[in-house]
């Protein structure tokens, strides 16, 4: 079993991968700011990655911006990106269902008649 700390982490591993997947040209300060991280947490992250070899970061030598780049997933980093997807939907999952049932015990508490 993970350990909250942990799946915070996946999270945030699972986040960033699912952003570069999609959008390869933002910035790492981009990413800290659609994450609501820090910018040193969302640079050790990106760091923790392309030293797994999970994504890839590839400078464009011909662009007039020398510091165009894309950080690019690589085959484990789809693997990667597809395990945490599902022990992400899991966690998820698990939530609403707790969310659930803390409702209608609040419900019940109230004594206010469940909702069809």
């Amino acid at each position: 079993m993970i350990d909250r700390m942990q799946a915070q982490q996946e999270d945030v591993r699972f986040r960033i991968l699912r952003l570069l997947q999609d959008n390869p040209h933002l910035t790492q300060r981009e990413l800290a700011e659609t994450l609501g991280i820090s910018l040193g947490k969302a640079n050790f992250c990106v760091k923790a990655l392309l030293d797994k070899g999970l994504i890839k970061l590839h400078n464009f030598k011909a662009s007039r911006n020398k510091l165009a780049y894309s950080y690019l997933l690589t085959p484990a980093g789809v693997a990667e990106k597809a395990a945490l997807t599902a022990r992400f939907l899991g966690r998820k999952m698990a939530e609403y269902e707790q969310l659930k049932a803390e409702i209608e015990s609040l419900k019940q508490e109230c004594d206010v008649p469940p909702r069809v």
